[in-house]
């Protein structure tokens, strides 16, 4: 069995935790408010935005012996690029104030999650970074295409107000194989641990970042007040 499925397969009970998420399943339903939009919107910026950073880091620290990664991490440098302004350009156009939600502080999982990332790629083996890549891009192609379909019809938003999900959506579904050939590459069982650990600690905490939206629909979100 390649790398890439043991890795899917190791990981699946920490997969299923995550999207069994109650915001998930109404956002699936079209049963979300417009105010969670805006959260959800909100916390994905604030991780969307340390992408580049993430991929600079880890670029900048893989051993000789993964010379070969350099390239592939400058494909993902060039395709995430500019993503943060598309979470903030659709939070306007949700009816939401995208200064408010980018001054605003992340949730405690958000920056947990982040920083669980940081500490992979500059403490520990940056080549684990890409079991984030595997729960962010996995969870995207299962869930973004039909939430936002669901989403927009529940709530009458334009198509401009999701230009993340769509976009993320149909991209991720791209990279799947790209980081299928990149993990079964992976021969070293340190490798190996590393993706794997990442991706769990990331399952476990972009689950709780999910948990946490109901609770922050309130001026964080960047929702506009109406007198």
């Amino acid at each position: 069995m390649a790398f890439y499925e043991e890795l899917v397969a190791a990981t699946a009970a920490d997969r299923d935790w995550l999207l069994a998420a109650p915001v998930i399943d109404r956002a699936l339903a079209g049963q979300i408010t417009r105010e969670t939009y805006l959260a959800f919107l909100t916390q994905a910026y604030h991780h969307v935005r340390h992408t580049v950073p993430l991929l600079m880091a880890v670029g900048s620290r893989l051993e000789d012996r993964h010379a070969w990664l350099q390239p592939q991490v400058l494909h993902y440098l060039e395709e995430e690029a500019g993503h943060e302004q598309w979470i903030l350009n659709d939070i306007d156009a949700a009816g939401g104030i995208s200064a408010s939600a980018a001054s605003s502080e992340p949730s405690i999982a958000t920056e947990a999650m982040v920083a669980y990332a940081y500490d992979t790629v500059t403490r520990r083996n940056p080549v684990g970074f890409f079991g984030m890549v595997l729960v962010l891009e996995g969870t995207s192609v299962a869930l973004a295409l039909q939430a936002a379909d669901r989403i927009q019809s529940a709530l009458a938003l334009p198509n401009r107000a999701f230009t993340y999900l769509r976009s993320h959506g149909s991209l991720d579904q791209e990279h799947v194989g790209h980081l299928a050939g990149i993990v079964n590459r992976l021969e070293d069982a340190a490798d190996r641990m590393a993706v794997l650990r990442c991706a769990r600690g990331v399952y476990r905490l972009y689950g709780e970042m999910f948990r946490g939206l109901d609770a922050r629909e309130d001026d964080r979100s960047g929702l506009r007040r109406i007198a």
